[in-house]
């Protein structure tokens, strides 16, 4: 099986927090139901998992449930056998956003102490933003997302020791040896195909058939589009649009999405699709980055809605989109391809598994940025560019900004395919695998 963080994550939380209910959110395909259903039978004698969303396709059982007497009753026709106590039985309500009546009542049931609970659901953000009575003292949400690429390097059995070897490195600002380099590099280069979607790794993992694992990732790819259908019938073709269009925003100079082009309609704005963004958002299909102009710590200060970033949030997808099987346009330094928009997705995809929100500086006379993050050690923030080619030292928009002491910006780091950790003035030089140790967890 694949090794995720979030297994250590939830058994800590089921070992030391007997009060709360987890909920686990996250797209369709990512692992929430494996993973939840390892540590579950792991941990507990009996395991009992109910998929509210096959419930809702079928016989419809704990649809009118109402009280907890009669979600009891119902638990107990399903799996009466199986039901200890709270010391040995979970119960993992999936999909639990298909029944939101039911996200109200995971209060009562942790109140009456009869079972441990845990609960998951891949628009878990939307269901609760649209529900009045919110159980918010009894539940803990936490965001699931894809491989990230240490959990990718577990997978391709680069051992713990060596990561944690490399980290040191990078917290001493050494560069790693060539031969060491090279071999990390080619690894990243790989989950570039790949992502980290659980089946797509599985499948390149096993057999390094980049076709096979292109059909795992356009079968996800279609099953997002399918899901956004389902969700909002009168505005699917919306949300279907501005979905497709993520990977040509992305190649285009700005790369934030051009609000016109999603209708053909000159005049058109944020909040007339904000019902849509809301969706791709909360879905976790996509990631969303916010423009800041005014870089001051926080930044959440400083977010402008109008202007907009959406990344797809895997890069195997993205890739799979844009180059389809032939992996020599990410394997091989070819001129022809530029791998920009690839390698800021990648980061963006990281920077939102490790705890970051996305942000992005978007100035008219100073130019733009990739990302900016808060950096609460320094209490400031730190812009992050991405470089794919070699040209990694031009960067005059970062220039101007580092420039500027009002911001009171202590230092920026450039992610590229070097293998030199080096600093020019408060600008740190970094090969782009070492994003993998930025985290805000």
């Amino acid at each position: 099986m694949l090794e995720r963080k979030f297994a250590t994550y939830l058994k800590e939380f089921l070992t030391s927090t007997p009060n709360k209910v987890m909920l686990v959110d996250g797209a369709r395909q990512i692992g929430k139901s494996y993973i939840i259903r390892y540590v579950g039978t792991s941990m507990f004698k009996h395991f009992i998992e109910i998929d509210l969303r096959t419930d809702s396709e079928g016989e419809r059982i704990f649809q009118n449930v109402r009280t907890t007497n009669d979600f009891y009753i119902q638990l107990g026709i399903l799996a009466g056998d199986k039901l200890g106590d709270v010391s040995n039985t979970m119960i993992f309500l999936d999909e639990i956003q298909v029944y939101p009546h039911l996200l109200t009542m995971l209060k009562f049931l942790n109140q009456e102490h009869r079972y441990r609970y845990i609960a998951s659901g891949s628009q878990l953000g939307i269901a609760l933003s649209q529900s009045t009575s919110v159980p918010l003292g009894s539940i803990e949400t936490q965001h699931m997302y894809p491989l990230d690429f240490e959990e990718f390097l577990w997978a391709m059995n680069v051992g713990k020791d060596a990561i944690e070897s490399f980290q040191q490195s990078y917290i001493r600002k050494e560069s790693l040896q060539e031969t060491t380099h090279n071999y990390i590099l080619k690894l990243f280069r790989y989950y570039l195909l790949t992502g980290g979607l659980p089946e797509a790794v599985n499948t390149f993992v096993s057999s390094r058939n980049i076709k096979r694992m292109r059909q795992v990732q356009h079968s996800i790819y279609e099953l997002y589009k399918i899901d956004a259908s389902q969700y909002d019938k009168q505005n699917s073709l919306k949300i279907r649009r501005i979905y497709d269009l993520i990977p040509s925003n992305l190649e285009n100079k700005k790369k934030r999405v051009v609000f016109k082009n999603i209708e053909n309609k000159r005049g058109k704005q944020f909040r007339d699709y904000e019902d849509e963004f809301e969706y791709l958002i909360q879905s976790a299909v996509t990631l969303d980055a916010s423009a800041i102009s005014n870089p001051r710590f926080p930044l959440i200060e400083s977010v402008s809605k109008n202007l907009i970033k959406l990344y797809l949030n895997d890069v195997g997808l993205l890739t799979h989109i844009l180059y389809n099987n032939n992996e020599n346009a990410v394997l091989n330094d070819q001129r022809s391809i530029n791998l920009g928009t690839v390698y800021e997705s990648v980061v963006a995809q990281e920077l939102k598994a490790h705890g970051f929100k996305l942000h992005y500086y978007d100035n008219k006379q100073n130019g733009e940025i990739d990302f900016l993050i808060n950096d609460y050690d320094s209490l400031s923030v730190l812009p992050i560019e991405v470089k794919s080619g070699k040209d990694y030292y031009i960067h005059s928009a970062l220039h101007r900004l580092m420039a500027n002491n009002e911001y009171n910006i202590k230092k920026a780091i450039v992610f590229s395919n070097t293998r030199e950790i080096s600093q020019k003035g408060n600008i740190v030089y970094m090969p782009i695998y070492y994003i993998m140790f930025l985290s805000n967890l």
